[in-house]
């Protein structure tokens, strides 16, 4: 049984149509060949985009042929994003292609410079259905890498695409994609006095945004289960701190806890058993988890400082969290048990908001220093540190799947100031602004969609 036959098998053995409202099949349309020469290092920030064309997918007309350039609109924006990927104009293509069954004229596409080039089809098929196929061809090997095709509703077109650019992306870097998720944010709308604050999802593109709650509650640090299919955040109700989870699909929300005093940053265990975030009693502040079944509560820091913003390693063995029992905010690193706890930053400035890389290998944070806000990474030992981005007041950072990417939030200066997002690599270059229909803050990607 090949991988793709298995995770057939185990979507509909999940019931994954009616969970996801969506219908996704893929196979291997080929075997893939031996190993071509091309492929991108990206363990150097400063790479020169590789230039690839991305052809219109082949298709009939109308509603076939709209998909059809619309997912290669999709893969060639998702992949010129990246920052690694120069998508080449199609008015200088010189090959038409309208068969992707026959080879490409690769001479056609060296003249043009392109190293890479995708080419696809879309076809409704007589029950319904959209099938999509793509090829990704070495033209300087003058052979193809790989080939997948999707079953589909017509509707769900846009995630193919991302699909077919995490695909791309995999086969070219080595890495992981990150094209298929998305994001949950707080969407800020109004005045700064009277700010209206709701939960918000949209696709790691800005596309497909819908709001998740309706404004009547100040809503704060969204954070997603490794599943994605819940969030838990926290929202204040009467004044009244309350962590909730809610299901993303279903609207389902329940209340996992009212604490008495504050309530900061809950944030699902890698396992999404466990809630862990910080409750504030006595005056100061400690890292508690929650069992999920149990709703048994443990302590795991016991200080008279403010403890906060707890993050899990990706093997649930280590907590990173911030701490200024040392006299400044810093942060600290102990076991998941509340055991063995250190400081590993000790750089100058403030730091805040650590959030461990899904690699595993880097800390993200937050550092205040000579009045600039940042945005950096060091190894789990404090090590390593490098800022990626500063500027008037930079925070939140969150991590893709992949460990290759960050999004944050930028605060503005003025009257009519207001947060938005931006995404920055993990080497420090391709800093872009992400798209949304409000102003934003708190971002958290989510894993892979399942």
């Amino acid at each position: 049984m090949t991988k793709f036959q298995a995770l057939l098998q185990d979507m509909a053995g999940r019931g994954f149509v009616a969970r996801v409202a969506t219908v996704l099949v893929f196979a291997v349309l080929f075997a893939t060949p031996a190993r071509a020469a091309l492929q991108i290092d990206i363990t150097d920030g400063n790479v020169d985009p590789l230039p690839i064309a991305i052809t219109d997918f082949v298709g009939g007309e109308g509603q076939e042929a709209k998909i059809g350039a619309d997912i290669s609109s999709v893969i060639s924006d998702n992949l010129e994003r990246s920052g690694l990927f120069r998508p080449l104009p199609k008015a200088s293509f010189i090959e038409k292609v309208s068969d992707i069954n026959v080879q490409p004229r690769f001479g056609d596409w060296r003249i043009i410079n392109s190293q890479a080039l995708v080419t696809g089809q879309a076809r409704m098929e007589s029950d319904g259905r959209l099938r999509v196929e793509f090829r990704l061809w070495d033209v300087l090997a003058e052979q193809q890498m790989t080939g997948l095709q999707f079953f589909t509703t017509p509707d769900n077109w846009r995630r193919v695409a991302h699909l077919i650019s995490d695909a791309i992306y995999k086969r070219l870097t080595g890495e992981e994609g990150y094209f298929d998720t998305r994001i949950v944010y707080v969407s800020e709308t109004g005045p700064k006095n009277a700010r209206v604050k709701r939960l918000a999802i949209m696709d790691q593109d800005g596309h497909n945004p819908r709001m998740l709650t309706n404004g009547n509650e100040l809503v704060l640090t969204p954070r997603f289960s490794p599943n994605s299919q819940e969030i838990t955040y926290l929202a204040y109700r009467n004044n009244q701190p309350r962590v909730y989870v809610l299901d993303i699909e279903t609207g389902q929300q329940e209340v996992v806890g009212q604490f008495p005093g504050m309530t900061f940053a809950p944030r699902f265990s890698p396992d999404g058993q466990r809630i862990i975030m910080s409750l504030q009693r006595g005056g100061n502040s400690d890292i508690y988890t929650m069992d999920l079944r149990s709703r048994q509560v443990t302590r795991l820091t016991n200080t008279a400082a403010i403890d906060t913003a707890p993050s899990y390693s990706p093997d649930g063995r280590e907590i990173t969290f911030e701490s200024d029992r040392g006299g400044s905010q810093q942060i600290y690193v102990m076991d998941a048990d509340g055991s063995n706890q250190r400081r590993v930053s000790f750089g100058q400035g403030s730091y805040a908001t650590p959030v461990w890389s899904p690699r595993g290998d880097l800390i993200a944070f937050t550092k205040i220093t000579g009045g600039r806000f940042v945005i950096g990474v060091m190894r789990p030992d404090g090590t390593g540190e490098r800022i990626l981005t500063e500027g008037y007041h930079n925070e939140g950072p969150t991590w893709a799947p992949n460990g290759r990417v960050l999004m944050f939030f930028r605060e503005t200066r003025g009257a009519q100031g207001g947060p938005s997002l931006w995404s920055v690599d993990v080497t420090g270059y391709n800093e872009r602004p992400v798209p949304t229909a409000t102003m934003a803050s708190d971002p958290a990607w989510s894993p892979r969609i399942q």
